[in-house]
């Protein structure tokens, strides 16, 4: 028997789909979204089926509105609720900031920051119908240290920080917590891209990446019955990369 609705963007892999899965573990019911990569949400799908759970896919551009309206139309017609909404949907392209296309600082922040408000906005209804439900915006290290040759992505992340403190304040009377993990460096596979420049000049307490399964940790937690008195908050899952006030 499902206990909550989650729905998680950015899904198909890494630390969206550790979220995806962990969530299922704790008896959600969750909606697995991809922009495009329609085997990658099935394998998830998959995945969580077979360790019990329920799943669905659903492909969606959230820098897109309709995409996005009819995605959270699909919640609401397969499942009439939604409990958890995690923002995870992100770009990791690089490029020096004099040679960069404003196409890809669009992109970063249409994917990243629109994507959230998109989501957020168009799932509110069911999250106020929840009584218990929780935002959770998937930020990042670099949004509070900075990193050469990814200000659009930094810019964006950082964006989600305030998105985050003001939807907390806003939102809380409806009983909506809104919080954000931010990860630090984590041991993902990256399709296509190479390993971004700022990682060979980070460093942490623990000595090692990061799991994405750490990630989901946090993630569940903030969405659990035992963090409803914690809202508007920043955690860091870096290893102690950060530690800054």
């Amino acid at each position: 028997m499902i206990s909550r609705v989650a729905l998680v963007t950015g899904a198909g892999r890494n630390i969206g789909r550790a979220i995806a899965l962990a969530l299922a573990r704790e008896s959600a019911a969750v909606v697995v979204n991809v922009r495009s990569n329609a085997s990658e949400a099935q394998a998830v799908v998959r995945e969580i089926e077979a360790q019990g759970g329920q799943a669905v896919a659903s492909l969606a551009d959230v820098s897109e509105r309709e995409a996005v309206d009819a995605m959270v139309d699909e919640v609401r017609q397969r499942y009439g609720r939604l409990d958890v909404l995690v923002n995870n949907a992100a770009v990791r392209e690089e490029s020096p900031f004099e040679a960069m296309e404003f196409e890809a600082w669009r992109n970063a922040l249409g994917v990243c920051l629109d994507g959230a408000f998109h989501c957020t906005q168009a799932a509110l209804p069911l999250l106020k119908a929840s009584g218990q439900a929780s935002v959770i915006n998937i930020g990042g290290l670099t949004a509070h240290t900075g990193a050469s040759r990814r200000v659009h992505v930094v810019t964006a992340k950082a964006g989600l920080v305030g998105m985050t403190r003001a939807l907390a304040t806003e939102l809380s009377p409806q009983g909506i917590t809104v919080n954000c993990v931010a990860p630090g460096l984590i041991d993902t596979a990256r399709v296509g891209t190479k390993v971004p420049h700022h990682h060979a000049a980070q460093r942490n307490l623990v000595g090692r990446a990061g799991l994405p399964e750490e990630v989901a940790a946090a993630v569940c937690w903030l969405a659990g019955p035992n963090a409803r008195y914690v809202t508007g908050q920043v955690m860091h899952v870096n290893g102690g990369a950060y530690l800054g006030g």
